[in-house]
């Protein structure tokens, strides 16, 4: 079987992999997401103190790899899923809980913001290990 040279190494140098097209593709996605997500916010005219204290909430999740990596994982991919804050969007919009959106909304954002600065979700093999390269 012949190599082919269209697809990078992923054995490269890591800077080699957050330079590549799919990896800025992924941070530009990440950027309109926090900016769709915080200009929602406003026009929702939800609390900056509230927006302030919440941006973070989704890092403590962190502390799940003082157990083990596998873990940490685990629950740091839980807490940067997608699925999650759309999943108390539609709550928020079912119920007509302005609160809940809000919340939803920062959720978003920090995904967002977390995308744009190239981390991603987790593999078990270390923290640093994401989806979108090693950070």
């Amino acid at each position: 079987m012949i190599a082919s040279n269209r697809f990078p190494n992923t054995t490269a140098h890591p800077s080699a992999v957050r330079l590549s097209a799919p990896n800025i593709l992924l941070r530009l996605e990440g950027l309109a997401l926090f900016s769709a997500a915080v200009a929602a916010y406003i026009h929702f005219r939800g609390s900056g103190v509230l927006f302030a204290v919440l941006l973070l909430t989704p890092d403590l999740t962190f502390a799940a790899y003082l157990i083990n990596p596998r873990v940490g994982a685990w629950g740091y991919n839980i807490a940067h899923w997608l699925p999650m804050p759309l999943a108390l969007t539609a709550f928020a919009l079912a119920t007509g809980d302005l609160n809940a959106l809000l919340i939803a909304l920062i959720w978003f954002a920090h995904i967002g913001m977390d995308r744009t600065v190239g981390y991603g979700l987790k593999y078990p093999s270390a923290f640093k290990d994401t989806h979108m390269g090693r950070v």
